[in-house]
């Protein structure tokens, strides 16, 4: 037999090569990188979550030189309709996922619009060090400049690698590697949309991964959360400030019976004098309170603006408000001592 006999042939080869490659899982949930306009100048005019996983992976054949991609429908739906059922389906999901062996990672296609939210909860609940790494796009996949390809080609491509083991839930999109701990929504119209005051941990160009820093707060498998125990999420709410406030949203919000309320104050997480007694009068029946700053880079200092050590209160950090309720909401499924809400804070 000739040496041309025994070599496989090129397609045979192709496979061999492809089944070497890393398994990494793409769970859809919709968005605007699922979304379509009328045409192909709207970008900012469309239907989000209407193109399902299996098209827009399709749609890019560039992947299969990175890793080996399956694509699941979870949700299709838009960001700003997720609540907490989908929110633990979604967890539950990833967490079964990335038990198994042959997967290397995950990529969650989502909605831009709460993606700061639900990458928050995975980087808390999720014990695994495989990446997990949330992805959209600010404009439909039919608009001009669409970005939505190159964002999920990079975030396969991150997920993929293993430098971004042990880093926790990452969010990827306008060539940035965020923690998704410190990512936020920041501009709404323009692909730049997430930003960190504390900086990106690092960018990917071309596929490959430039590293600049590591995320220090615990996550995954330094959590003390674990998905694996968890069926429900208590009623955690948010109260905006603003001049003129009323207190009718937060005696509402009372006597609707949530467990803890999130206030988003002005600067350093102020509370208007007119807001407080309300606040302290839910704190007396048991409900928690944890100041905020609606101020969206630095942090709230506590005892600083409102005597939080005599009140019972409890500080947010550097947490937003969307991302305070998502951990308050976590930590009373432990328990609801003051004091170990604070702890938690100071070290997610």
């Amino acid at each position: 037999m000739t040496a041309q006999a025994r070599s496989p042939a090129p397609a045979t080869a192709q496979a061999a090569a492809q089944t070497q490659k890393p398994h990494i899982v793409v769970l859809a949930t919709g968005g605007t990188i699922a979304g379509a306009g009328a045409s192909a100048m709207n970008s900012a005019s469309y239907t989000a979550a209407k193109v399902p996983v299996d098209k827009l992976l399709a749609g890019l054949p560039e992947v299969q030189n990175v890793a080996r991609v399956s694509g699941e429908q979870v949700f299709q739906i838009a960001s700003e309709s997720f609540t907490n059922a989908e929110l633990l389906e979604l967890a539950k999901r990833v967490s079964a996922l990335l038990k198994q062996d042959e997967v290397a990672g995950v990529v969650v296609t989502h909605g831009t619009d709460t993606m700061e939210e639900t990458g928050f909860f995975l980087n808390l609940v999720i014990d695994s060090d495989k990446p997990i790494v949330m992805v959209g796009s600010m404009r439909p996949g039919t608009a001009i400049s669409a970005d939505g390809a190159l964002n999920l080609l990079n975030a396969i491509s991150v997920a993929a690698s293993e430098d971004a083991r042990g880093k926790g839930a990452l969010i990827v999109m306008n060539d940035e590697i965020h923690t998704a701990r410190d990512a936020a929504k920041l501009v709404n119209i323009k692909t730049n949309a997430f930003q960190s005051q504390w900086g990106p941990l690092g960018m990917v160009v071309e596929g490959r991964n430039y590293w600049f820093r590591d995320p220090v707060k615990r996550h995954t498998t330094d959590s003390e959360f674990n998905i694996d125990d968890i069926t429900e999420l208590p009623a955690v709410e948010i109260a905006y400030s603003y001049g003129n406030v009323a207190p009718t949203a937060v005696q509402a919000l009372g006597a609707s019976g949530v467990k803890a309320i999130v206030h988003a104050g002005t600067g350093n997480g102020s509370v208007p004098n007119r807001i407080v007694p309300e606040l302290n009068k839910l704190r007396e029946n048991g409900t928690l309170i944890v100041r905020s700053s609606r101020v969206p880079a630095g942090f709230v200092l506590r005892n600083a603006e409102q005597p939080d050590d005599q009140y019972d209160w409890v500080v947010a950090h550097d947490l937003n408000p969307q991302k305070a309720r998502i951990l308050t909401a976590l930590a009373l499924t432990k328990g609801n001592d003051t004091k170990e809400l604070q702890r938690i804070f100071w070290e997610y």
